[in-house]
């Protein structure tokens, strides 16, 4: 009797929730993901949000309580596919730009707009942010669909259509800062770091230039830059990555490769997952695909010799690895990409 009004209870929150748990949908159930999820989703209910937190309590106690005492939670939780490598898109919006600093016209590509975007990387050992960002969370002036001018240290503004939250989208895939344990940027620009302070306490990933530029008084492409969103990494555990390619959980999934050129020491990620393949996330090596396709240099990277440099070493790789180049800012692709709470693996 107990235990079928407990699972009526959960009728509701089933319908209420659908992809936002993906418990509901997966034989796997991780317990901590699923309870975190549902909470903040009751929590932003107004009005009810206590009485749908207390029902939620006593029906998770009693389902979950009665499943882990007969270790079907246990078992479920060791299964081969919840332990595979996961790569979520977090969809960061929409900077409005131009093509002209990429030696391309404007009738040569398909938009002028540029997607922004961040992707959480979930490991059996660990879960890995890579880029934080184009707008702190505490600087927001609206919801998703807004349009707000990001001011640079520069004083120039930058209009940008915002995407949810960082906070919302890790909340809605089961996760907090906190659980994030592994940073990497692919370098220090506005629209790459503007929450990395969210994420100070955990293992911060950086080339030893990229480091040196960031927090120099006069960094070079500073007007591209806000320290104050990337400060509190001085103080981070640093792991300083001096090899060109750099494993990062040992076993060859994700790796950090270098790719200098856009800043002294801006990087790439490669993550070999097991359905989806091998795919490189580009950062800033490219901003259009026209600019791969039409072999255009841009006008103002830090060093465009190395720029021509990694780009020509990242195909070498690509055709190594037999993987996939996803480019961060191209927008006509990026719409392509499942983004969270979906992902690949």
């Amino acid at each position: 009797m107990v235990l079928m009004i407990a699972k009526n209870n959960l009728l509701f929150f089933r319908q209420m929730i659908k992809r936002k748990c993906f418990a509901w949908k997966n034989t796997e159930v991780d317990v901590k993901r699923c309870y975190f999820s549902l909470t903040f989703i009751l929590k932003t209910k107004k009005g009810k949000s206590m009485l749908l937190i207390r029902r939620f309590y006593i029906s998770f106690m009693l389902v979950f309580g009665l499943a882990l005492s007969s270790g079907s939670v246990a078992q479920a939780a060791s299964s081969t596919s919840d332990q595979s490598l996961k790569l979520y898109v977090l969809d960061g919006g929409v900077l409005e730009a131009g093509p002209a600093s990429y030696n391309l016209l404007e009738e040569e590509v398909e938009t002028t707009l540029l997607s922004l975007a961040s992707f959480l990387i979930v490991h059996p050992d660990g879960v890995l942010l890579w880029d934080a960002g184009s707008v702190m969370e505490g600087e927001r002036a609206g919801g998703a669909g807004t349009r707000q001018l990001i001011t640079r240290s520069d004083m120039r503004e930058r209009p940008v259509t915002l995407g949810a939250p960082m906070l919302e989208l890790l909340a809605e895939i089961g996760y907090s800062p906190e659980d994030v344990t592994h940073l990497a940027l692919s370098h220090y620009h506005w629209d790459h770091s503007a929450n990395a302070n969210l994420f100070a306490h955990a293992k911060w990933f950086v080339r030893p230039e990229e480091r040196e530029a960031m927090f120099s008084p006069l960094p070079p492409g500073g007007n591209s830059s806000r320290p104050e969103t990337f400060a509190d990494l001085r103080n981070s555990e640093t792991i300083l990555v001096r090899d060109e390619e750099f494993d990062v959980f040992g076993d060859g999934l994700v790796v950090l490769k270098a790719a200098r050129g856009h800043t002294p020491g801006h990087q790439v990620l490669y993550v070999n997952l097991a359905n989806t393949g091998g795919v490189v996330l580009a950062g800033d090596l490219y901003h259009y695909g026209e600019e791969r396709t039409l072999n255009r240099l841009p006008v103002a990277d830090f060093n465009v010799q190395q720029t021509r440099v990694a780009r020509v070493k990242l195909e070498e790789f690509l055709l190594r690895k037999d993987a996939t180049l996803w480019i961060q800012h191209d927008l006509p692709a990026h719409r392509l990409l499942r983004k969270s709470p979906e992902f690949y693996d």
